[in-house]
Formats: C-alpha cells, structure tokens, sequence
C-alpha cells in the first residue's frame, strides 16, 4: 500500500522522499492489466497481448490491444485502453503529417520520442493525471527492427525483447533466459507465446491471444489469425 497525504493526490508535489505517486499509481494500473510482449527478431517484430473478454457476446475480431500506427509500426498496449486510444490516434497523427511534410514514413524513434513527450507533459501539470498505460511500439524502418515501451511516466527505453501487464517481470524473466538475437520470425512468435504464459501461467488461453508481426521483408503491419497462432504453437 502506498501512503497517504498531501503529495499522494497532487501531481505537482513531490514526496519527502522524491517520489510522484500518481505517477506511480499509474503504473499500478499498467501491472493490473492483461499483459503484452514485444520482441525483435532478425526478420522482424512480433507484438502479442492477451485480450480481456468481458462475455460471450463481445466481437472477438475487435481489438484493445493492438493496434497499427502506421505501415511500418505496430503497437500493443496494456492499462488503461481509454487512454491508449488517445495515445494511438495522437502517434498515428505524427506518422500521417510526416508522411505529407516529408513524403517518407516516421522513423519509429523519433514517433516514440514524442509521445514520451506527450505523456511526460501529463506528469506535472496541476488539473491533470498521468496516461494510465504502458505500450510496446515496435516496427521496420531504416535502421532495421526497432522495438520501444514507454511507461507513464514518460520515459522509454529500446528493448530486444520486453513484456508489460499482469505478471510481466516473471516474463521479462522468461525473455532475460530465452531470447536470442538471431531467432527466426516464426521462433519469436513461439518465443512471445511462452512469454505470455510465464506472465499469466494457467490462465493461459491461445483463445485470448492476439498477435501483429512487421517483417523485414515487406515492412508492413499484419494481424495474424488465430488459427495460424495455434498452428504455430502448436508445431
């Protein structure tokens, strides 16, 4: 539990031991929620996210995890999916006005760089609070398969691999132990699958599973199926 007093509710305030903690309260949030993997391989990126079914009537094709944000970049998100709709209609306006001024696609570093601006600003400014989510950015630009989290503080950091949500420091684990630079797309998404299930373990469900891969290759943004998941993992 986190203590109370005048700095716990003001996000201008720092506490008498340096600490925000609405912001902190916000990652709390982000660790509540289904979790999500990102991982870089050789041939590309592989985004994957446990998807929350409410009941038996929700649409399973609709999708609060990922999301496309432009051709080349993907994102998945864990938190508050309110707040990540903000997020991700705001990157997606950054990669359409690059692609007017400058006639190319974003360069994904630079995408990231300012929404971790964006989310930065809402960490000390009084009537605000903190973006309640955390999100995996990940792509092919020119520098090659490119993957980034940014938290809600604010601050990012390019991983190799990374998970967020509900058990994600036993799936960072999982990675520190099993990842490899030169894995083969179709070993990351294996990769990302047994990640997800060291995160959420016997509540794993393939059913609830949803994934995008960007290959090198093609460098564009693709759902894949869930049959082509469960074949995969299960060959």
């Amino acid at each position: 539990m986190f203590p109370t007093g005048g700095y716990d509710r003001a996000i201008t305030v720092f506490s008498p031991e340096g600490r925000i903690f609405q912001v902190e309260y916000a990652k709390q949030m982000v660790n509540q929620s289904p979790s999500a993997v990102g991982v870089a391989t050789q041939d590309g990126i592989i985004l994957a996210g446990v998807e929350r079914r409410l009941n038996g009537l929700q649409d399973v094709s609709f999708s609060q995890k990922l999301f496309p944000l432009d051709e080349h970049i993907g994102s998945v998100v864990s938190g508050f999916s309110s707040d990540a709709r903000i997020l991700i209609d705001t990157a997606r306006e950054y990669a359409q006005i690059n692609r007017l001024i400058y006639d190319e696609p974003i360069d994904i570093a630079y995408l990231v760089k300012r929404l971790s601006l964006l989310m930065q600003q809402y960490t000390q400014h009084a009537g605000l609070r903190p973006f309640g989510v955390s999100l995996i950015i990940g792509g092919v630009d020119a520098t090659g398969p490119t993957l980034y989290q940014i938290d809600p503080s604010g601050i990012y950091i390019k991983y190799f691999a990374t998970a967020i949500g509900v058990g994600s420091s036993d799936g960072i684990n999982f990675l520190r132990k099993k990842y490899g630079r030169k894995l083969s797309l179709e070993e990351g998404i294996k990769l990302a699958l047994d990640a997800l299930k060291a995160c959420i373990k016997d509540e794993f469900d393939i059913s609830r599973i949803r994934m995008a891969q960007i290959k090198v290759s093609s460098k564009k943004y693709e759902e894949l199926p869930l049959e082509t998941i469960k074949n995969i993992y299960g060959g």
